[in-house]
């Protein structure tokens, strides 16, 4: 009996994901009202332990307005790379105390593996891959353990890799949760005044999307939002984000 007691100590009951079940998720919540949707999925725990992995970028309060609405004990990452703006962690305050967070975790690099593979700081600017990896990949990937979802700010219109982005995705067996994803740039604006929610610091300079300071420059007009991530690099993802799969790619 103690055995058999150990062996259902063991047994691994957290969610298991499939491409049907995702499928079925996106065709149940097709039309939903964006914050209906996530009050579902957090209050009846349909997707078991759910995190928000937020950049607290030029967007980022919406979401966190909208969790913060349903649940501000919900788990928020952010990646602190250790080369983000002094501008983006002060709006993360800022946003903290103004919407009640309680729960707002900072995953920053292994010192060990910056000492190994990035002693002078200055990989980004000759292998911004290998940057990304060590900076936010992996700090994600170990601070992702224990969660089932996570739920992103990504938006389709940002850019033509994320056009035609779904409300669910699965990724790496875990789930990924866009609820923003068919949401326009008139619509975020218009949720910001409604809210009279705070804007990023550095977005009237002209940073759409911001992120690390070395690898983020200014969007001139006409630009697409994230044309100023590491300009001059055949690079549009930092690598904690699958690009948008192409409607004729097949799906597994």
């Amino acid at each position: 009996m103690a055995e058999a007691a150990r062996a259902l100590d063991t047994i691994d009951v957290r969610p298991r994901f499939t491409a049907e079940g995702v499928a079925a998720l996106n065709t149940r919540f097709t039309g939903v009202d964006t914050r209906d949707m996530l009050a579902a999925v957090l209050s009846e725990r349909l997707v078991g332990e759910a995190a928000v992995v937020s950049s607290f970028g030029t967007e980022s309060a919406v979401l966190l307005h909208l969790v913060a609405s349903i649940d501000p004990g919900v788990p928020v990452l952010l990646l602190d790379t250790l080369k983000l703006f002094p501008e983006t962690l002060a709006y993360r305050d800022t946003l903290v105390a103004r919407l009640g967070l309680s729960d707002v975790r900072a995953l920053r690099p292994d010192a060990e593996t910056l000492t190994k593979r990035d002693e002078t700081g200055l990989r980004w600017s000759y292998d911004p891959d290998g940057c990304c990896e060590i900076r936010k990949v992996l700090p994600l990937a170990a601070g992702l353990a224990g969660f089932d979802a996570s739920i992103t700010g990504r938006k389709g219109f940002q850019s033509s890799t994320r056009a035609g982005l779904a409300r669910f995705e699965l990724e790496d067996g875990r789930l990924k949760i866009n609820p923003l994803a068919s949401w326009t740039k008139e619509e975020l604006d218009g949720y910001f005044l409604t809210h009279d929610l705070p804007r990023h610091p550095l977005e009237a300079q002209g940073y759409l999307s911001i992120g690390c300071a070395p690898c983020t420059s200014i969007v001139t007009p006409g630009e697409d939002p994230r044309s100023g991530r590491w300009r001059g690099w055949d690079k549009v993802e930092c690598g904690i984000h699958s690009p948008t799969p192409n409607e004729n790619d097949p799906i597994f």
